[in-house]
């Protein structure tokens, strides 16, 4: 093979699979050699733009290490490897067509948010220098952004019922493109390199818990693998409308979101196995919900495309004024778990101990931060970005942007009873118990309110409000109409012994993509 065989690159970001991956798909047809290229952005270790958090915490890099290797090997078992480079991505590419000189193209997938669409632009303008054609695809939603029956994204509806509604009438989702058996090989003498540790890039090793609901490892043959127990395996795809709010266990919803947020699978693939699940099982509200929720992932993505970064802006979509507070105190209490509200703070610490939180947890500790404690809401934003295994940058800002009253919501001022929702959802107690071990002798749905029980009752849980669990930061006047009804309540959530939580409907504000709700970075 004549060593001026074409090449390409295809510089890989959030799209670490080989299935249904266009660029490999169009790599494979217009070269003789690929070079499959993931680069460490030395950029991704800076601080959110506001707060000065840190970017990228340890669950979630740990979680992207996995998926690189994965994908290596996937690729070592089809002749090829994955080249890993840290550095800029346009300097990567830049050197690397210098030092092969028979580069005629570079492919890659277009994003969404402001920096990834920077790099885009980066490496666009690398190459035109270089006189090297730079070819992108779109393949990180269910639908295609073509095929939306909307004729220009400035039109997208700001409702997402109204999206819905025109999506599934009018536009089908595309057909899978199908994983290469071979992949190209690499140019002669090219060096793979290493892939780095989390000590390499700044970070420890987290501390696995046995506690978390998501014990799960990065990379495509995990996402596969997942797919496969949740539907075919288990069935518990045909429940999943009615377990979805749970809290403990991993089989309580999909669990699919933080390799949707790296693309180690494809969301098509996941629509394509529930229609296939539908004819050859059954097919109901739950099988449906999956999709819905995709439907939801992908309205967020077209929201970040008409809205740019608005998404990230303090007076959000609905360019409203909010008189944000920026208690430190109040917020260190609400990153640690230390609020004194006991369903509140176990979700805090299952995050900080495991980097994933439910849905329903994720939509009670955002309504507290914004409407109880009322602070920016950029700061919940930029700690989820921190810790979330599967943070996605328009699932999690639009998704506190609506919980702020400031995004994507005909309703205003929506706010979450914290009492009804720790004892709808954890009527006996058993999720706040397991996270907070200092509340283990109050029994029941008492533990949602220890500051209610009577210095006896403390006593001999012992608990002292104040010293070994904190009395509550602030008191909203609701939760005063739910303290006597524990008893009743004791029955009503989801616990260790299998009891469901109450179900609802696609407009109640319990389902914005309940799966994939809040769910990679950005920059203001």
């Amino acid at each position: 093979m004549s060593a001026q065989a074409r090449t390409i690159i295809c510089l890989l970001r959030n799209d670490l699979r080989l299935h249904d991956n266009e660029v490999f798909h169009w790599a494979q047809g217009n070269a003789e050699h690929i070079v499959p290229l993931y680069c460490f952005d030395p950029r991704h270790n800076l601080g959110t733009s506001i707060y000065n958090l840190p970017r990228i915490g340890p669950f979630r890099l740990r979680f992207l290490l996995d998926s690189v290797k994965d994908l290596r090997n996937a690729l070592i078992k089809k002749g090829s490897t994955l080249v890993v480079r840290r550095g800029n991505p346009e300097d990567v590419v830049a050197d690397l067509i210098r030092t092969l000189p028979s580069v005629s193209a570079v492919v890659l997938h277009e994003e969404v948010a402001s920096e990834e669409r920077a790099v885009e632009q980066a490496v666009k303008d690398v190459c035109a220098q270089m006189k090297v054609k730079v070819h992108t695809c779109w393949g990180s939603t269910l639908y295609h952004r073509d095929d939306l029956p909307f004729p220009h994204l400035v039109r997208l509806p700001d409702v997402y019922t109204q999206f819905r509604k025109a999506v599934e009438a009018q536009s089908r989702v595309r057909p899978l493109i199908s994983s290469p058996d071979q992949v190209r090989p690499l140019p002669p003498g090219l060096e793979e390199g290493a892939v780095p540790t989390l000590e390499d890039l700044g970070q420890t090793e987290p501390v696995a818990d046995p506690r978390s609901a998501f014990p799960c490892n990065g990379g495509e043959s995990q996402a596969l693998a997942r797919l496969k127990h949740y539907f075919w395996d288990t069935d518990a795809v045909a429940s999943y409308k009615e377990t979805r709010n749970g809290l403990l266990g991993i089989d309580y919803s999909t669990k699919f979101a933080p390799w949707l947020a790296l693309g180690c699978i494809s969301p098509r693939y996941i629509y394509h196995q529930i229609r296939q699940y539908e004819s050859q099982r059954t097919a109901n509200q739950s099988t449906y919900w999956v999709i819905f929720e995709l439907l939801w992932r992908d309205y967020f993505k077209f929201v970040g495309v008409k809205y740019g970064n608005r998404l990230f802006h303090i007076k959000g979509l609905q360019d409203k004024s909010v008189p944000w507070k920026k208690d430190m105190a109040l917020y260190n209490a609400w990153k640690e778990g230390r609020t004194g509200v006991p369903f509140v703070d176990a979700n805090m610490r299952e995050l900080a101990m495991t980097g994933f939180m439910s849905n329903r947890g994720r939509q009670n500790v955002a309504s507290f931060l914004t409407k109880d404690l009322g602070l920016d809401w950029r700061m919940g934003a930029e700690w989820f970005e921190y810790l979330l295994v599967d943070h996605d940058v328009c699932s999690n800002y639009g998704n506190w942007l609506y919980s702020a009253g400031l995004g994507n919501d005909p309703r205003e001022n929506r706010k979450f009873n914290m009492i009804k929702q720790g004892l709808d959802y954890d009527g006996d107690g058993d999720y706040v118990r397991r996270w907070l071990p200092e509340l283990q002798g109050i029994g029941g749905g008492d533990v949602h309110t220890p500051w209610t029980l009577s210095a006896s009752a403390l006593a001999h849980a012992q608990v002292t409000l104040g010293s070994s669990y904190p009395a509550p930061v602030v008191m909203a006047p609701e939760w005063s109409r739910h303290t006597g009804r524990r008893a009743a309540c004791n029955d009503s959530g989801p616990s260790a012994r299998g009891k469901k939580g109450p179900s609802h409907t696609p407009k109640q504000h319990g389902d914005r993509g309940i799966d994939f709700y809040f769910s990679k970075s950005k920059n203001v």
